[in-house]
């Protein structure tokens, strides 16, 4: 049972007095439960948008060698909520020559098929909203709703430049998405199961137990998977289609106000997903280190609400990490030509994203699982894991302390006026 039918049932029990299993009205209960747990998900969202928008640009600046926002709220915190309340008493303008009914579409469109796939993410043990068999295949179905809305606003701006982003976000999504589905197919057959929670059920909590570091070929899955959805998620180095210095802003250079502001909580709600996806499929997703999901299941009273705090919050650090590479990411690798997009997905990430799910199907047939080969390529692969995640962890450090007593100068100084120049 998910958290969606126990508080249904536990709002029956309660409030009606009467037995969810008999009572005819009980699907006024799930329709209440599934409304709030829609409103609270658009708050996380939103939530977690906004702040993660100040971390974005605080790294930002620190690997640029400048401050960055620090003026609304200590450390600049609060500049989220101040540019969140300036875009919403924005006026929302409508270009005189634009096709109205798809340009006022298309944000919420784009949103939909973002905020549509938090149904079936496992936030945690039974944190979820509704765990279809077919979970993993819904989030692919569902996302693709995006390139609709990418089309939408392009045409319907009535502008060159805009066009220019709808098409190439087009031709990004589409083509990126296969070799994400591939990547994901590896994890399925592993698995045997295209539910979330299957898969995260099919992992362990411990390190060894992840799926990214069973064999080599679920290794290189994770990689080309995240690869893909750092294209499908437009984000550099793959933002061709917002490219600034070619196309202005992209498909969204022509609204302002509140549809502008949902362009920008789509691009972070997908952030977050691919995040969410990552860790769902490789790194165990919210399994509790030494703790079977039977005895989660098996336990009561605030002994159960614990382990599900604890199981979200493992769900959740682990997303948030990811996250934040895909942060530094965007500021230290440089944008590629529309040709080496290209060129990135279609010989390189597609063969060897079926190839890694080939070998996912050698290996189970060729490797028994808990033997001696089993774990040595697991013991080989977590000692992989181990040293790319040492040498990125000290390029960061490296990174931000470079500048610490310049950053420290400049935090000091007042930036507004005099104008502030580096020495």
């Amino acid at each position: 049972m998910n958290i969606m039918h126990y508080l249904a049932d536990l709002l029956v029990r309660s409030l009606f007095k009467a037995d969810p299993a008999t009572w005819p009205y009980t699907w006024i209960a799930y329709a209440v439960v599934i409304g709030v747990g829609a409103l609270l998900a658009f708050a996380f969202v939103a939530i977690f948008a906004g702040p993660v928008t100040w971390i974005e640009r605080r790294i930002a600046g620190r690997i640029q060698s400048r401050i960055g926002p620090n003026r609304n709220g200590p450390q600049g915190c609060l500049q989220w909520l101040a540019d969140g309340i300036k875009c919403w008493l924005k006026e929302d303008l409508v270009p005189a020559t634009a096709d109205k009914p798809l340009y006022l579409a298309a944000p919420y469109l784009v949103f939909t098929g973002m905020f549509g796939a938090f149904v079936v993410l496992p936030f945690g043990a039974h944190v979820i909203a509704a765990d279809l068999n077919v979970g993993l295949l819904y989030i692919l179905a569902v996302t693709s709703l995006v390139v609709v809305g990418l089309l939408m606003a392009g045409w319907g701006s009535n502008s060159k430049w805009a066009l220019f982003g709808g098409v190439r976000s087009a031709a990004q999504l589409v083509s990126y998405e296969v070799p994400s589905a591939f990547s994901l197919m590896a994890v399925v057959l592993m698995a045997g199961t295209l539910s979330t929670q299957g898969i995260v059920g099919a992992q362990g909590g411990w390190p060894w137990q992840w799926f990214v570091f069973r064999n080599p070929f679920l290794f290189a899955a994770f990689i080309m998977y995240f690869i893909s959805a750092i294209a499908e998620g437009n984000r550099t180095p793959f933002d061709l289609p917002e490219a600034e210095s070619e196309i202005i802003a992209g498909y969204n250079i022509e609204y302002s106000g509140m549809r502008f502001l949902f362009f920008l909580f789509a691009e972070w709600a997908n952030m977050w997903i691919m995040a969410a996806v990552a860790t769902l499929a490789f790194l165990g997703g919210w399994q509790i280190p030494g703790i079977s999901p039977e005895r989660i299941a098996e336990a009561k009273g605030w002994t159960f609400v614990g382990w599900q705090a604890l199981s979200f919050a493992i769900f959740v650090f682990k997303g948030t990490c990811l996250v934040f590479t895909i942060i530094q990411i965007r500021w230290t690798l440089p944008r590629l030509r529309v040709d080496q997009l290209m060129i990135t997905c279609w010989k390189y990430l597609v063969p060897l994203s079926m190839g890694s799910a080939t070998g996912v199907l050698l290996l189970m047939a060729l490797v028994r699982e808990g033997g001696i080969v089993d774990w040595v390529m697991r013991g080989a692969m977590l000692l992989v894991g181990l040293l790319v995640a040492g040498a990125y962890i000290r390029k960061v450090r490296a990174t931000f302390m470079a500048d610490r007593d310049n950053y420290k100068k400049m935090e000091g100084r007042d930036l507004w006026y005099p104008p502030y120049r580096l020495p």
